[in-house]
């Protein structure tokens, strides 16, 4: 067994790379703590934008950080790859995959959360999830795997995508697949028609984007509308199948036939923290007290998604994730330096905000009245470029949103492994299974012999699809 050890100095263990904990490992650069960052990557992911990636519109790295160079403005930080099994907290240690133990003085959790599927069936097989790279990348793929195929088999059968979940990454999801429909697809595929594209946003309650004011609620419910999207609202998904979904509302059921489910409906702790022995609240997540502290747990602290304090809960967005990272640390250096703890953890809300798509946005910033339209929509742009890490990304994600939404010409979408598919039967593909059908001579494959680069194109889609599964990092 390996066997990681704190040096004289008290040593800090973070698990999670994301807001809350790169915040709080840039507020200890200077404090006399040995750090240990651990992620089961190694790169931070900004997840607000990663429906951009899922859309064509930006690019992975573009959104994603390289952890280790954090080290570059502080020396008494290391990296380790690697994810948490187990731990025990009499020897204050936690045991990683690899059979790797660290131990710890102080244990900060900000690992994050996964989706929450409610014990709905056929949820978790059939639906994407869009909280990781891996996961944008593969619908990404799977939309123009759709599409492609299509343009090639002709479409005999209607494309249609679900989208559950009527938060900010819903909506904004929906909002940049109708835009990509309605936009881009008359020039970049011309042999489509879009009205055969389907795009349908599914919520439970009775609105869309519920935190905000009523007044910006309905903007954005008449944006998505405008935009082709149909609206189910006070909707329940009751099971999601292979082909499409069955929902009920005011008791009577319904099945929309899709071949890409996006679950955006909720967020919950990962399976394996309940086996930390930490008390958990609703959704799993770890329970805290007003200094973020894991309530009964001395030196353990919990902050982000991950983390609830039933008597003040927090918005699960990026703001409280950073200000509790910042808060943590300051406790963190109190106790090192024997110094009083600073007064309990308040949240200091600067706002919130969503877009549907091209210039159009909702904002509720601090300060400011309540904005809606282009106004929003710059809001939205210029925050979320300065909160990303590292110049590069910010040049580069600023220039693809301009190219996206100021220069309504440009269709150069970011795609990926997209197969090329030679199949005459057209196949809608699923998040699930992925298929050709073996050509045969017909009205649209009336190429009367597939010439040798056709049949070499063909071998090389048939690997491609056979790997496109895979999410890929």
């Amino acid at each position: 067994m390996s066997m990681v050890r704190a040096s004289y100095r008290p040593h800090v263990v973070v698990v999670g790379g994301g807001f809350g904990g790169l915040a709080l490992v840039r507020k200890l650069a200077r404090a006399d703590v040995d750090i240990t960052l651990i992620d089961r990557h190694t790169y931070n992911t900004f997840q607000p934008l990663l429906y951009q990636v899922a859309t064509a519109s930006l690019n992975p790295g573009d959104i994603t950080w390289f952890l280790r160079a954090v080290r570059a403005k502080q020396d008494n930080i290391r990296f380790l790859k690697g994810t948490v099994v187990s731990m025990d907290h009499e020897a204050k240690s936690v045991l990683l995959d690899g059979n790797i133990t660290v131990t710890y003085d102080y244990l900060v959790l900000a690992n994050g959360v996964t989706a929450n599927y409610f014990g709905i069936p056929g949820a978790e097989e059939f639906a994407m999830p869009l909280y990781r790279r891996s996961q944008a990348l593969a619908l990404r793929d799977l939309i123009f795997a759709n599409l492609e195929n299509a343009a090639v088999n002709g479409q005999d059968q209607d494309l249609r995508v679900v989208v559950v979940g009527g938060g900010a990454t819903g909506v904004e999801t929906a909002g940049a697949l109708a835009e990509m429909r309605n936009l881009d697809m008359p020039t970049t595929y011309p042999e489509l028609d879009s009205k055969r594209i389907h795009i349908t946003l599914v919520e439970m309650g009775e609105h869309v984007l519920a935190p905000f004011h009523p007044k910006l609620r309905d903007y954005a419910k008449k944006e998505l509308i405008k935009r082709g999207i149909d609206l189910r609202l006070k909707t329940a998904v009751k099971e999601v199948r292979r082909d499409g979904v069955l929902i009920e509302n005011d008791g009577h059921q319904e099945f929309l036939s899709a071949g890409i489910v996006v679950w955006a409906s909720g967020v919950a702790a990962h399976g394996v923290v309940k086996d930390w022995g930490l008390p958990q609240g609703r959704g799993g997540r770890i329970e805290v007290d007003e200094h973020q502290q894991v309530r009964g747990m001395p030196g353990v602290f919990a902050i982000g998604d991950i983390s609830v304090n039933p008597d003040s809960p927090l918005p699960q967005l990026g703001q409280p994730a950073i200000q509790g990272g910042k808060h943590v640390a300051k406790v963190i250096k109190a106790r090192v330096s024997g110094k009083s703890l600073p007064k309990p953890f308040k949240y200091f809300d600067k706002g919130t905000m969503a877009t549907i798509g091209r210039a159009a946005a909702i904002a509720e910033v601090r300060g400011l009245p309540r904005l809606k339209g282009f106004p929003a929509w710059f809001i939205w742009v210029t925050v979320h470029v300065a909160l990303l890490l590292g110049n590069r990304n910010r040049f580069a994600t600023m220039t693809n949103l301009t190219l996206k939404y100021l220069l309504w010409r440009s269709h150069n979408a970011i795609v990926g492994e997209t197969p090329y598919v030679i199949a005459h039967e057209p196949k809608i593909v699923s998040g699930s299974d992925i298929e050709t059908v073996t050509p045969k001579k017909s009205a649209r494959s009336a190429r009367k012999s597939i010439s040798k680069k056709a049949q070499v194109r063909k071998a090389v889609a048939q690997q491609t699809i056979d790997e496109i599964d895979e999410p890929r990092d």
